[in-house]
Protein backbone atom coordinates (compact mmCIF):
# COMPACT_ATOMS: atom_id res chain seq x y z
CA UNK A 1 0.00 0.00 0.00
CA UNK A 2 1.08 3.61 -0.45
CA UNK A 3 1.23 4.18 3.31
CA UNK A 4 3.46 1.13 3.83
CA UNK A 5 5.78 2.21 1.03
CA UNK A 6 5.97 5.70 2.44
CA UNK A 7 6.79 4.29 5.86
CA UNK A 8 9.59 2.12 4.47
CA UNK A 9 11.00 5.09 2.55
CA UNK A 10 11.03 7.15 5.76
CA UNK A 11 12.77 4.35 7.69
CA UNK A 12 15.43 3.84 4.99
CA UNK A 13 15.93 7.60 4.73
CA UNK A 14 16.50 7.85 8.48
CA UNK A 15 18.97 4.95 8.38
CA UNK A 16 20.75 6.51 5.41
CA UNK A 17 20.97 9.90 7.14
CA UNK A 18 22.24 8.18 10.31
CA UNK A 19 24.91 6.27 8.39
CA UNK A 20 26.01 9.40 6.51
CA UNK A 21 26.24 11.30 9.77
CA UNK A 22 28.21 8.46 11.34
CA UNK A 23 30.58 8.40 8.35
CA UNK A 24 31.16 12.12 8.65
CA UNK A 25 31.94 11.71 12.36
CA UNK A 26 34.38 8.89 11.62
CA UNK A 27 36.03 10.91 8.85
CA UNK A 28 36.38 13.88 11.18
CA UNK A 29 37.74 11.62 13.95
CA UNK A 30 40.22 10.04 11.53
CA UNK A 31 41.38 13.47 10.38
CA UNK A 32 41.91 14.57 14.00
CA UNK A 33 43.84 11.37 14.73
CA UNK A 34 46.10 12.04 11.73
CA UNK A 35 46.62 15.61 12.91
CA UNK A 36 47.54 14.33 16.38
CA UNK A 37 50.00 11.80 14.95
CA UNK A 38 51.64 14.46 12.78
CA UNK A 39 51.85 16.84 15.76
CA UNK A 40 53.42 14.15 17.99
CA UNK A 41 55.89 13.25 15.22
CA UNK A 42 56.91 16.88 14.91
CA UNK A 43 57.34 17.23 18.66
CA UNK A 44 59.32 13.98 18.76
CA UNK A 45 61.62 15.14 15.97
CA UNK A 46 62.06 18.54 17.60
CA UNK A 47 62.84 16.94 20.98
CA UNK A 48 65.41 14.53 19.49
CA UNK A 49 67.09 17.25 17.44
CA UNK A 50 67.05 19.69 20.37
CA UNK A 51 68.56 17.06 22.69
CA UNK A 52 71.25 16.15 20.16
CA UNK A 53 72.17 19.80 19.63
CA UNK A 54 72.40 20.30 23.39
CA UNK A 55 74.52 17.20 24.00
CA UNK A 56 76.70 18.06 21.00
CA UNK A 57 77.34 21.58 22.31
CA UNK A 58 78.19 20.27 25.80
CA UNK A 59 80.43 17.58 24.26
CA UNK A 60 82.53 20.27 22.57
CA UNK A 61 82.89 22.14 25.86
CA UNK A 62 83.67 19.06 27.94
CA UNK A 63 86.21 17.70 25.46
CA UNK A 64 87.90 21.11 25.37
CA UNK A 65 88.15 21.02 29.17
CA UNK A 66 89.67 17.54 29.12
CA UNK A 67 91.97 18.22 26.15
CA UNK A 68 92.72 21.98 26.07
CA UNK A 69 94.67 21.76 22.80
CA UNK A 70 92.18 19.43 21.13
CA UNK A 71 88.63 19.58 19.82
CA UNK A 72 85.73 17.18 19.46
CA UNK A 73 82.29 17.12 17.91
CA UNK A 74 79.34 14.78 17.53
CA UNK A 75 77.98 14.13 14.05
CA UNK A 76 74.54 12.76 13.27
CA UNK A 77 74.73 10.34 10.38
CA UNK A 78 71.70 10.25 8.10
CA UNK A 79 70.49 8.15 5.20
CA UNK A 80 71.36 11.01 2.85
CA UNK A 81 75.01 10.83 4.01
CA UNK A 82 75.07 7.09 3.30
CA UNK A 83 73.41 7.56 -0.09
CA UNK A 84 70.56 5.14 0.58
CA UNK A 85 67.83 7.74 1.11
CA UNK A 86 65.60 9.00 -1.67
CA UNK A 87 64.42 12.55 -1.09
CA UNK A 88 61.27 13.82 -2.72
CA UNK A 89 60.24 17.42 -3.22
CA UNK A 90 58.76 17.63 0.26
CA UNK A 91 62.02 16.46 1.88
CA UNK A 92 64.05 18.89 -0.22
CA UNK A 93 62.00 21.78 1.15
CA UNK A 94 62.79 20.80 4.76
CA UNK A 95 65.56 22.39 6.79
CA UNK A 96 68.71 20.29 6.16
CA UNK A 97 69.86 21.04 9.71
CA UNK A 98 66.67 19.54 11.13
CA UNK A 99 65.99 16.38 9.09
CA UNK A 100 63.35 13.77 9.77
CA UNK A 101 64.33 11.40 12.58
CA UNK A 102 63.49 8.43 10.37
CA UNK A 103 66.54 9.36 8.27
CA UNK A 104 68.95 9.07 11.21
CA UNK A 105 71.42 6.18 11.11
CA UNK A 106 73.60 6.83 14.17
CA UNK A 107 75.93 9.26 15.91
CA UNK A 108 79.56 9.66 14.90
CA UNK A 109 82.46 11.26 16.74
CA UNK A 110 85.34 13.33 15.36
CA UNK A 111 88.15 14.39 17.70
CA UNK A 112 91.69 15.67 17.61
CA UNK A 113 94.10 15.77 20.53
CA UNK A 114 96.36 18.64 19.42
CA UNK A 115 96.10 21.77 17.34
CA UNK A 116 98.27 20.39 14.57
CA UNK A 117 96.83 16.87 14.38
CA UNK A 118 94.08 15.75 12.02
CA UNK A 119 90.60 14.63 13.05
CA UNK A 120 90.18 11.00 14.06
CA UNK A 121 87.17 8.70 14.12
CA UNK A 122 86.47 6.39 17.07
CA UNK A 123 87.79 3.37 15.18
CA UNK A 124 91.18 5.10 14.83
CA UNK A 125 91.67 5.87 18.53
CA UNK A 126 93.63 3.96 21.15
CA UNK A 127 91.96 2.40 24.18
CA UNK A 128 92.81 5.32 26.45
CA UNK A 129 91.58 7.86 23.90
CA UNK A 130 88.31 5.97 23.44
CA UNK A 131 87.83 5.96 27.22
CA UNK A 132 88.39 9.73 27.32
CA UNK A 133 85.86 10.32 24.50
CA UNK A 134 83.32 8.09 26.27
CA UNK A 135 83.75 10.08 29.49
CA UNK A 136 83.34 13.35 27.59
CA UNK A 137 80.05 12.05 26.18
CA UNK A 138 78.85 10.95 29.65
CA UNK A 139 79.64 14.33 31.17
CA UNK A 140 77.99 16.10 28.21
CA UNK A 141 74.78 14.13 28.82
CA UNK A 142 75.09 14.89 32.53
CA UNK A 143 75.20 18.61 31.81
CA UNK A 144 72.22 18.34 29.48
CA UNK A 145 70.12 16.22 31.86
CA UNK A 146 71.72 16.07 35.35
CA UNK A 147 71.20 13.12 37.68
CA UNK A 148 71.54 13.30 41.48
CA UNK A 149 74.54 10.96 41.64
CA UNK A 150 76.89 8.91 39.44
CA UNK A 151 78.83 5.73 40.14
CA UNK A 152 82.10 5.11 38.26
CA UNK A 153 84.24 2.00 38.59
CA UNK A 154 87.91 2.74 37.80
CA UNK A 155 87.00 5.18 35.04
CA UNK A 156 90.63 6.42 34.99
CA UNK A 157 92.22 2.99 34.64
CA UNK A 158 93.11 3.40 30.93
CA UNK A 159 94.21 7.06 31.14
CA UNK A 160 97.65 8.57 31.60
CA UNK A 161 98.39 10.98 34.45
CA UNK A 162 97.61 14.14 32.44
CA UNK A 163 94.14 13.00 31.44
CA UNK A 164 93.50 11.54 34.91
CA UNK A 165 94.16 14.96 36.43
CA UNK A 166 91.85 16.61 33.86
CA UNK A 167 89.05 14.12 34.61
CA UNK A 168 89.47 14.60 38.36
CA UNK A 169 89.31 18.38 37.95
CA UNK A 170 86.20 18.09 35.77
CA UNK A 171 84.43 15.84 38.29
CA UNK A 172 85.31 18.32 41.03
CA UNK A 173 83.66 21.14 39.06
CA UNK A 174 80.63 19.04 38.14
CA UNK A 175 80.09 18.09 41.79
CA UNK A 176 80.24 21.71 42.99
CA UNK A 177 76.99 23.71 42.78
CA UNK A 178 77.05 26.99 40.89
CA UNK A 179 74.79 30.06 41.08
CA UNK A 180 76.09 31.47 37.80
CA UNK A 181 72.96 32.58 35.85
CA UNK A 182 74.61 31.66 32.56
CA UNK A 183 75.66 28.20 33.78
CA UNK A 184 73.60 27.19 36.83
CA UNK A 185 74.53 23.85 38.35
CA UNK A 186 73.07 21.86 41.21
CA UNK A 187 75.12 19.73 43.57
CA UNK A 188 75.84 16.26 42.16
CA UNK A 189 77.47 13.35 43.96
CA UNK A 190 80.13 11.27 42.23
CA UNK A 191 81.14 7.92 43.71
CA UNK A 192 84.32 6.64 42.08
CA UNK A 193 86.53 3.63 42.72
CA UNK A 194 90.15 4.15 41.75
CA UNK A 195 93.73 3.01 42.29
CA UNK A 196 95.24 6.29 41.08
CA UNK A 197 96.10 9.39 43.13
CA UNK A 198 94.50 12.10 40.96
CA UNK A 199 90.88 11.27 41.81
CA UNK A 200 91.76 10.76 45.48
CA UNK A 201 93.39 14.21 45.61
CA UNK A 202 90.16 15.79 44.28
CA UNK A 203 87.79 13.78 46.50
CA UNK A 204 85.94 15.20 49.49
CA UNK A 205 85.82 11.86 51.32
CA UNK A 206 87.82 8.68 50.95
CA UNK A 207 86.88 5.13 51.89
CA UNK A 208 88.79 1.89 51.79
CA UNK A 209 87.28 -1.55 51.27
CA UNK A 210 88.86 -4.65 52.80
CA UNK A 211 87.94 -8.27 52.15
CA UNK A 212 88.66 -10.91 54.77
CA UNK A 213 87.05 -14.28 55.49
CA UNK A 214 84.64 -13.71 52.56
CA UNK A 215 83.37 -10.52 54.19
CA UNK A 216 83.84 -7.00 52.77
CA UNK A 217 84.27 -4.09 55.16
CA UNK A 218 84.14 -0.35 54.54
CA UNK A 219 86.60 1.94 56.33
CA UNK A 220 86.70 5.72 56.24
CA UNK A 221 90.20 6.99 55.43
CA UNK A 222 91.86 10.35 55.57
CA UNK A 223 93.08 11.72 52.26
CA UNK A 224 96.71 11.26 53.33
CA UNK A 225 96.12 7.62 54.28
CA UNK A 226 94.36 6.97 50.97
CA UNK A 227 97.18 8.59 48.97
CA UNK A 228 99.77 6.64 50.99
CA UNK A 229 97.95 3.38 50.28
CA UNK A 230 97.79 4.12 46.53
CA UNK A 231 101.46 5.16 46.46
CA UNK A 232 102.44 1.82 48.03
CA UNK A 233 100.20 -0.05 45.59
CA UNK A 234 101.71 1.72 42.57
CA UNK A 235 105.22 1.04 43.92
CA UNK A 236 104.39 -2.67 44.17
CA UNK A 237 103.04 -2.63 40.60
CA UNK A 238 106.27 -1.06 39.34
CA UNK A 239 108.35 -3.68 41.16
CA UNK A 240 106.25 -6.47 39.68
CA UNK A 241 106.68 -4.93 36.22
CA UNK A 242 110.47 -4.74 36.67
CA UNK A 243 110.64 -8.37 37.83
CA UNK A 244 108.47 -9.47 34.91
CA UNK A 245 110.68 -7.65 32.38
CA UNK A 246 113.85 -9.10 33.93
CA UNK A 247 112.46 -12.63 34.02
CA UNK A 248 111.28 -12.36 30.41
CA UNK A 249 114.70 -11.12 29.29
CA UNK A 250 116.42 -14.00 31.07
CA UNK A 251 114.01 -16.50 29.55
CA UNK A 252 114.63 -15.15 26.04
CA UNK A 253 118.41 -15.24 26.60
CA UNK A 254 118.22 -18.78 27.94
CA UNK A 255 116.22 -19.97 24.95
CA UNK A 256 118.70 -18.35 22.56
CA UNK A 257 121.70 -19.96 24.32
CA UNK A 258 120.16 -23.42 24.46
CA UNK A 259 119.15 -23.10 20.79
CA UNK A 260 122.70 -22.26 19.81
CA UNK A 261 124.12 -25.23 21.73
CA UNK A 262 121.52 -27.55 20.28
CA UNK A 263 122.30 -26.46 16.72
CA UNK A 264 125.99 -27.09 17.33
CA UNK A 265 125.31 -30.54 18.80
CA UNK A 266 122.83 -31.63 16.15
CA UNK A 267 122.44 -29.56 12.97
CA UNK A 268 119.72 -31.86 11.74
CA UNK A 269 117.41 -31.12 14.66
CA UNK A 270 116.43 -27.43 14.57
CA UNK A 271 113.23 -27.48 16.61
CA UNK A 272 113.32 -25.51 19.89
CA UNK A 273 110.85 -25.72 22.76
CA UNK A 274 109.62 -22.31 23.98
CA UNK A 275 109.34 -21.88 27.73
CA UNK A 276 106.84 -19.66 29.54
CA UNK A 277 107.49 -17.41 32.49
CA UNK A 278 104.76 -16.68 35.02
CA UNK A 279 105.35 -14.11 37.72
CA UNK A 280 102.83 -13.76 40.54
CA UNK A 281 102.80 -10.51 42.49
Amino acid sequence: TPNACSLLVDIFSEQRDSLIKRKEELDEGGFKVKELIESLDRKKDEAINRTFRGVSAHFKDVFKELVPNGAGELIMRTAMDEGDGESDNEDEEKDPNNPDVSLYRGVGVKVRFSRSSENFLMSQLSGGQKALVAMALIFAIQRCDPAPFYLFDELDQALDSTYRAAVASLIKRQATPSDDPENPRESTQFICSTFRPELVAAANRCFGISHQNKVSSLHMLSKNDALHFIANLMSEEEQVGDVTSLATSKAVGSRGSSSSKKRKADDADNENDEGSVTVSP
